[in-house]
Order: C-alpha cells, then structure tokens, then sequence
C-alpha cells in the first residue's frame, strides 16, 4: 500500500496544479484583456509542465508496479490504480519540454484566433495554427509509439478513453447516410406548417443574464461553487469546487444565450455531482469528453427542447424579460427551439443537423494530422466539405474554419466527443422517462429534481469508474447505440406535430 499511497499524493499535486492552469485559463477566455495573453501564455506553460512532471517522474514506472503487485482491496481504489497507469502513460510519453512548448503555442493562438474570427481574416493565424498543428503531431506521435496506435487514436484516445478510427469511421458513415434523409423530410415538414411568430426584441442583456441565472439555479447549479461570466464561445471549466461557465449574448435572440446556459449548467452539474473524495484523483474525473457532453445534451436537447420545458420557459422569460404574461407561447418558442435548417455555424445548428457538423470536422482534423491537408489549404478544405456534407458552402473563413476554438487551443480528437454525447443523451433520457414517467410533467414546472436525480446515480457519482459504454450498459442496458438517436430525431420531429 506504501506505493500506492505515494501515487495518491502525486496525483493530488497533479490535479491542483492542472485545475489552477484551468482556472487561469478560464479567465484567459472570458475576462483577461488581449495584451496578456503572452504573460498568460508563460503562466499557463509553467504550471502544465510541473502538472506533468508531477505524474511523469522517471520513478512513476517502477512506483506503479510496486502498487500493482501489491494492489488495494477497496474497489474504488483499484479502479484508481488502473486509472492512474492510463493518466501515467499519457503524461511520460510526452517530453516535459513538448509541453510546455505546446501550451505556450496554444495559448498565443487561441488569442490570436479571437482577432482573425473577429476580422475574417485566416492568414494572420496561419503561421501560429501551423505550430500547434506541427506540436500537436509531435505529441500525438509520441503517445503512439508508446502505445501501440495511430497518432490520431492516440490524440483522440485523450479525450474519450478506447475510442478508435475503427469505431468513429463506420458510425460516421451510418450518420452521414442517414441523416439527409431524415433531414431532409423535417425540412419539408417544416416548410408545409405555419410560419414561426417573430420573437420580438431587442431583448435586454441585463435581463437575458438574470434569466439565464434563473434556470441554472432552478437546474441545481450552485452558485456558491461557480459563477457565470461572458465569452466569444461559450463553455464550461474550473474544477469541481470552483466551476465557471460562460455564454455569450444576442440582444435580438434571447434563446441563443437561454438554451446555452442551460446546455453549460448541464456540464456544471456533473462536474459539481463528481465524488469529492476523489476529486484529485484520476477515478474522480469524467471517463470521457463524451459522457460530459451527454450531459450537457441531456439538459439542453432532449429536457429543455420538450414542449413540457418550453411551456414553463414560455411564462418564465416572458416575466424576466418584461415582455408581459402573454407574449410568449409554447408553441411559439417550439417553432424557434425545434427550426432544423442546413445551416453554418456548428454552435447555433440544430440537434439533427450538428453531426453532419461534426463528421465535417473528424474528417478534416484526421487530416490535418496525418498531414494529407496542410493547415494554409484547410479554408478551401472545410468549405468544401461543408458543401459536401451539411449542404451549405460557407462565404468566409468567419463562417468556416475559424468560427471554432479546438483547432486553435490543439484540441485535435475532441469533436467527435459531441456526437457520442448526443447518442448518450437520446439513451439516457429515454431511459431515465421510462424509469420515472413523471420527468415530462416536472419540466412542465421547471423542475428538474428527478431528471437531475436519476443523472446523478446513474453518472456522475460514478466519476470514472468505469468508462462511457460501462456506464452506459449500466443505466440503460446497452453500450453506445447510434439507433437512439436517430429513433429520437424521427419520433420527435417526423412524429411529434408540436416539432412540425
């Protein structure tokens, strides 16, 4: 147990230092002013490298398989252990000066990216995506040869734990199939029913953000443990004991901002539902990048887009954001909420088509990677394949390859994570209706006790206790099934009329 006891402390040490470089980077995104972004960088790559020379010790081998021969009897424990040599593997294939070179470079360009989307403008960030993209590679290539896989396996396999090329490339496939067509007849649906009542604004900012903190907290998010700020892109990080979200505002959509802070809160909740006892062990943390956008989706897609939640919503924004008791209606927000379109920009899309969005990415980020596209042909690459693939051809890199921040912060892997997100959500809602039917009518209030509740036991208490597909067999009965998804699109928007 001796050597088990002395991973612990290195781990404890690792995950301060890592959630304080989160936190820092938090602030980079959502309150920092652009002229510190080369001090932050510094900041940002000091503490990442002594993150990893916590947990990449030359020690750390030997220390493992003394805690191996002699491994702890509690099962939480054990699975801490395996956890461990996975974070472990991950860290020491990486030298310490990769490192700190990387975060320095992803720092700069996630800056700089916020300059070149604000003024269209993809060849002033060219030269810095070249090097995160050359860094990247450079990462990716040394996990592979340690552990036995692709250099993209090995950059995704960061992200969501035993996911493959092998896996992602035929569900992609099946989606990128199917979905047209189911598209395609939501479309014409759409197009055949009223036209949607105009939302008229402007509506307040100040009051947007008063509403939006409503629903958190009527979600369970605990403001003595997070906070709400404002960022370009809006997101969610911190730790456990000290969670930020951001959103972003439109003084003529207030259901942008609404639906993102509750699409965050989701997030927040299962980082705040996460054991604390384990909070700065590798158990303690999500499984995968994909069971923590489940959770999001499961909040902000299947709960909130219900003509339950939509009714509540109605009445609610109409108060908070001075509109009058009768200027909303369910049905008038169910024609905004649930409108699928082909549209540009991944964030704003809609729930059937954003994994076209997405297979646009995966496709795109394999080969930037592998290094079959150079990073200065990949405007033209994703507008192509927008075309291709969502139907819509972007007319500017704002539009384009710049509208996300992932590329540009290294996070090459990443975006496949959102649509296992999206099939878990459709498994675990289904799931969590059918073992409470009385879910729809808590929404219907504003509730979300039960629907919070049931993610809570079947989730987030369990941390990374066992991976996405262990913990999807356990709450729903089966691993990841593509056929949820679809089955929700269809019922919802083909056999629902309130979606037509």
């Amino acid at each position: 147990m001796a050597a088990y006891r002395e991973l612990h402390q290195r781990f404890d040490r690792h995950y301060l230092l890592r959630s304080s470089a989160d936190l820092l980077e938090w602030d980079a995104q959502a309150m920092m002013p652009e002229g510190s972004g080369d001090l932050r960088a510094a900041q940002l790559g000091t503490l990442r490298l002594l993150a990893h020379e916590a947990i990449a010790a030359p020690d750390m081998a030997a220390c493992l398989a003394a805690a191996d021969a002699s491994p702890p009897e509690d099962p939480w424990e054990r699975a801490n252990l395996v956890a461990m040599r996975r974070a472990w593997v991950h860290a020491a294939a990486v030298p310490a000066d990769l490192v700190e070179a990387r975060t320095r470079a992803t720092s700069s360009c996630e800056l700089a990216w916020r300059t070149a989307r604000r003024e269209d403008d993809f060849a002033s960030l060219l030269p810095q995506l070249e090097e995160v993209v050359n860094l990247t590679r450079q990462v990716g290539q040394a996990k592979a040869s340690v552990m036995g896989l692709s250099v993209y396996d090995a950059l995704a396999d960061e992200y969501e734990p035993g996911v493959r090329e092998a896996m992602l490339t035929p569900l992609f496939a099946r989606l990128e199939r199917e979905l047209p067509p189911i598209v395609d007849a939501i479309v014409e649906a759409q197009a055949r029913a009223p036209k949607a009542p105009v939302l008229t604004g402007p509506f307040a900012v100040d009051r947007q953000a008063t509403l939006g903190r409503h629903l958190a907290g009527r979600m369970g998010f605990d403001f003595t443990r997070g906070r709400l700020d404002v960022s370009e892109h809006p997101f969610c990080g911190g730790a456990a004991e000290d969670v930020r979200m951001t959103t972003r505002y439109d003084e003529a959509d207030f259901l942008t901002s609404v639906l993102g802070v509750v699409h965050e809160t989701g997030h927040a909740l299962y980082e705040m539902g996460l054991p604390r006892a384990w909070a700065r062990q590798p158990v303690g943390q999500v499984p995968g990048m994909g069971l923590h956008e489940s959770q999001s989706l499961l909040m902000e897609m299947q709960a909130a887009r219900t003509p339950e939640f939509l009714g509540y919503l109605a009445g609610v924004a109409s108060v908070h954001l001075g509109l009058g008791p009768d200027a909303l209606s369910r049905e008038a927000l169910a024609r905004h909420a649930l409108r699928v379109e082909r549209s540009l920009i991944r964030v704003d899309a809609d729930e059937a088509t954003y994994p076209l969005h997405i297979i646009v990415r995966f496709t795109l980020e394999r080969a930037l990677i592998s290094g079959d596209l150079a990073v200065k042909d990949l405007p033209t690459a994703f507008r192509d394949a927008m075309e291709r693939v969502v139907g819509r051809r972007p007319g500017t890199d704002r539009e384009g390859c710049l509208q996300d921040v992932h590329w540009p912060t290294g996070a090459f892997g990443y975006f496949p994570s959102y649509t296992i997100g999206a099939i878990a959500a459709a498994q675990l809602f289904a799931a969590a209706v059918e073992a409470d039917p009385a879910i729809p009518s808590e929404l219907a209030r504003g509730e979300f006790t039960s629907l919070r509740g049931y993610a809570h036991e079947h989730v987030h208490q369990h941390a990374a206790r066992w991976d996405t597909n262990g913990i999807l067999e356990r709450a729903t009965g089966r691993g990841l099934d593509v056929d949820a998804l679809l089955r929700h699109l269809r019922r919802r928007y083909l056999e629902d009329a309130s979606g037509s």
